[in-house]
């Protein structure tokens, strides 16, 4: 890239749970930041402009870093489906996709990190990885590095179990050696632009970046120490295989993988360390954010 640079402008396509915290983590760190939503009368961020998700072809060009968070359909990213034409003809100097670590399948209860291969099972993750190469493909074809976020099980505030715990609906389900890691949304944020800060702008060509905090913990643990945050008896246990009884076949999917994952090669990466390292420091946080009087 020649000539004056251009300021930076994030170009979000799908602004949902997680991309809203990145977008207004952006706007604060000196961006200008457009972000796509299908929802006309979606909830306003302050500095960052909402446009229908047609209307982010006539974004492209000034946009200097695009990141996608809208889910696979059966052709990969609707965006690149709708867009991808176009994508070629600009040259951003990031991009970056949220991905999903259910990708690297089932491991028995085995580790995973950011070199693992992926498995996929089912049609959910065959998706999901196509949609990973459709993007690498436009990075690779546009000159910009990009990153592959893979999440783990996203949490944060009004989207955690103390939701079903006040609604006293709460499922725990009993299954023994079924560790799984989360995420919470503000280390999500403060990842991704870690990821695409000028910082970074040594990196060429592409990664895989694990988003997983560093304690997997079984459900009904977690769900226990919330309870007990709350100051509620847990819910009674429920052997797995009574769960999966009812359960949806997205329900039943994710109970037939286990693994654990590694986020050791992204920290070192991004030269960063989470803010919610397990569990009990990112439900403290939603606590006090969404009852503070209770937690101060």
């Amino acid at each position: 890239m020649t000539g004056t640079p251009r300021p930076p402008h994030l170009l979000i396509f799908g602004l949902g749970y997680s991309a809203r915290a990145v977008a207004a983590r952006a706007v604060a760190a000196g961006y200008r930041v457009t972000g796509t939503s299908r929802d006309p009368g979606a909830a306003p961020l302050p500095g960052v402009s909402i446009v229908a998700p047609e209307a982010a072809a006539d974004r492209l060009g000034a946009a200097t870093h695009w990141l996608a968070s809208a889910p696979p359909d059966d052709q990969g990213d609707p965006f690149v489906a709708m867009l991808g034409h176009l994508f070629t003809l600009h040259r951003p100097a990031w991009i970056g996709y949220f991905s999903t670590t259910g990708l690297y399948g089932d491991r028995q209860g085995g580790w995973v990190d950011e070199t693992t291969t992926p498995a996929p099972s089912g049609a959910r993750g065959q998706r999901r990885l196509l949609a990973e190469r459709q993007w690498a493909g436009i990075a690779d074809a546009t000159g910009a590095r990009y990153d592959i976020l893979r999440l783990a099980g996203i949490y944060g505030p009004g989207r955690s179990v103390f939701d079903a715990l006040r609604a006293g609906d709460s499922r725990r389900i009993s299954a023994p050696g079924h560790q799984f890691g989360r995420i919470h949304r503000d280390d999500i944020a403060g990842a991704t632009l870690a990821a695409m800060g000028a910082g970074q702008a040594n990196v060429r060509g592409g990664r895989v970046l694990n988003l997983s905090d560093d304690l997997p913990a079984e459900s009904a643990v977690v769900i226990a120490y919330a309870a007990g945050l709350l100051g509620l008896p847990p819910p009674p246990e429920i052997p797995l295989d009574q769960a999966l009884e009812t359960m949806s076949p997205m329900g039943r999917s994710f109970w037939a993988e286990n693994r654990k994952v590694s986020s050791s090669l992204t920290r070192q990466a991004l030269g960063r360390d989470w803010l919610y390292p397990t569990y009990r420091e990112g439900l403290a946080a939603i606590l006090a954010e969404e009852e503070p009087d209770r937690s101060g």
